[in-house]
């Protein structure tokens, strides 16, 4: 797939976005869940191997084709490694499905009720190298904890800063504004994230387009604004903490959003597992979410 082919496969696919981005803070917690206690390494490199080999499992799986999980998000070692001596990018372009970058590294501490993103000094270089590979787009990650206008104001401002220096390179955007679905001013916070927004996208110049990546609105179709604006490629939503089956049916109530999910994808997957074993536990994850993602109830 060339660039067009894989916007083309991104803004009509029928099918979801994995995220197979957890980074070095999050790495140990998404071993645990694979069934991998802290003890089985001692030292980060073989840590990030023991993620890169669940990584290459579920890639390789048979389950995992570009019918249903039309793009994958990666974290940067992943991009940077290989499946059976093919580098990542290719080895899931192979399969049909498109891939991403997570770029953000890590979140500063709370102000004003949000955490902004760490700086990116080296982000350009990381831009050019992913290009290099074949890698589509990026995606960076805020988190929004209370509505406080001014903060949610600054996430979405930062977000869209770092989006234009991403489409300078040629690549797609995914921004992500994430919602905490614990806060207890979630749907304020719905509200004024989607003022910001809509204020940020009619900012963008004539042909520059975006992708967004939210938490699932408290009241289902709040975000539909979003869905038909012309500056918006696509809208993908991450589980933020649901369990797959609730974040399914949440996900089911609305119209043109599809999955970019991590936990919910991943949560029964297990090392011990035969391959038969694991590709049928994959592969039923991947048609409960590409179901969420095509079969609407709204």
């Amino acid at each position: 797939m060339n660039y067009a082919e894989m916007k083309s496969k991104i803004a009509a696919g029928q099918g979801f976005i994995a995220a197979l981005d957890q980074s070095g803070g999050s790495t140990p917690k998404a071993l645990k869940g694979y069934g991998v206690e802290e003890d089985a390494w001692s030292s980060d490199e073989e840590m990030f191997g023991l993620i890169h080999d669940m990584r290459a499992r579920i890639i390789r799986s048979d389950a995992f084709t570009g019918e249903k999980v039309i793009g994958a998000i990666l974290f940067e070692r992943t991009m940077d490694g290989d499946v059976d001596g093919m580098p990542v990018p290719a080895a899931l372009i192979s399969k049909g499905v498109v891939p991403f970058i997570k770029i953000d590294k890590g979140l500063e501490d709370e102000a004003n009720g949000v955490q902004l993103m760490k700086p990116m000094p080296t982000l350009d270089e990381l831009l050019m190298r992913s290009k290099t590979l074949g890698v589509f787009g990026t995606k960076e990650r805020s988190v929004i904890n209370s509505a406080n206008r001014a903060g949610i104001a600054a996430v979405v401002a930062q977000q869209f800063e770092i989006g234009r220096q991403v489409l300078s390179h040629g690549m797609m955007p995914i921004i992500e504004p994430e919602v905490n679905i614990k806060s207890e001013t979630r749907a304020e916070c719905d509200a004024i994230l989607l003022e910001e927004i809509l204020k940020a996208l009619d900012a963008l110049a004539e042909g520059e387009e975006v992708m967004l990546k939210l938490s699932l609105p408290v009241v289902p179709g709040t975000f539909d604004p979003l869905v038909a604006h012309p500056r918006v490629l696509r809208v993908v939503a991450l589980s933020g903490g649901f369990k797959r089956p609730e974040a399914c049916v949440h996900l089911a109530k609305n119209n043109g959003i599809i999955a970019s999910f991590s936990r919910a994808l991943l949560d029964d997957l297990r090392a011990h597992m035969s391959d038969d074993e694991f590709d049928a536990s994959l592969g039923g994850a991947i048609h409960e979410i590409h179901h969420g993602s095509t079969v609407k109830t709204a």
